[in-house]
């Protein structure tokens, strides 16, 4: 586990988290749309930010070539790249979309990557946060298939193959994931069926930590973990416009409604 230095307090200031936004799905017109909202989000929150954490599938596909990227959101980047300059923090996560994400963002926008939960230590307080994906139990297949994808070995042939159809088998395995293909949104069941609040509540047992921060499971959620900790999934874009904001103190989930203050 990773930790970042030690924040002492916030002064007027507050703390956003915000994950899947799954730029690129389903086809081009929406995509746009919904960067041009990501954009407007985070212009809205620029005046009082400390930091912004991105938690992962930010990109429905994203692989780094030598000396090549994925061709668009380039209103988004300039946006990450004019908040950078302007000294707010920003750090990224990557998901399970993006895993491939190695040197651009730290080097050409000074944005940190990360690969694994870090731990957030504000005053007193301790936040874990993170993608999410490979969490708790179950999920076996894909815990094999994120072992093999971030292998070197992996890469590096991915990295022989020419984009143009690189990104074109990218594409093709992304309109069968699940923000492609489910148009109401994830369902909430349980708490026990929730794989990432069972991984909270067994970190909980060996280490408190006062909000567990996470994506990946497209739905936001804001569950009990002990008596003073608690379970947020700060949701996705595709359906729910929803985010993370927190003051120091207080964790709360927001809808963000363009045009709004």
């Amino acid at each position: 586990m990773v930790t970042i230095p030690r924040i002492a307090t916030l002064v007027n200031k507050k703390i956003y988290f915000a994950a899947d936004f799954h730029l690129g799905v389903p086809n081009l017109a929406a995509s746009q749309a919904r960067e041009q909202r990501i954009v407007e989000w985070l212009e809205t929150v620029r005046h009082d930010a400390h930091t912004i954490y991105l938690l992962g599938d930010i990109f429905d596909f994203w692989f780094e070539y030598r000396y090549t990227i994925p061709r668009g959101f380039t209103r988004f980047l300039g946006k990450l790249a004019e908040l950078r300059d302007s000294g707010i923090p920003i750090a990224f996560f990557t998901g399970n979309h993006d895993m491939w994400m190695f040197d651009y963002f730290p080097n050409e926008l000074g944005i940190p990557v990360y690969r694994k939960p870090m731990l957030l230590e504000v005053g007193n307080q301790r936040l874990l946060i993170g993608h999410g994906d490979g969490l708790g139990p179950g999920d076996k297949t894909y815990k094999v298939l994120k072992r093999i994808f971030a292998s070197k070995s992996c890469q590096w042939l991915f990295a022989r193959i020419h984009p143009n159809l690189g990104m074109h088998i990218a594409h093709t395995w992304s309109r069968r994931s699940r923000i492609s293909n489910n148009k109401r949104g994830e369902v909430f069941e349980s708490k026990e069926k929730e794989y990432i609040w069972v991984y909270c509540s067994e970190m909980e047992k060996h280490q408190h930590h006062d909000f567990y921060i996470f994506g990946h499971r497209h739905l936001p959620l804001d569950l009990e973990v002990g008596a003073h900790s608690r379970y947020i999934n700060v949701g996705e874009w595709v359906n729910f416009d929803t985010y993370a904001e927190y003051d120091g103190s207080n964790v709360t989930l927001k809808e963000f409604k363009p045009g709004k203050p």
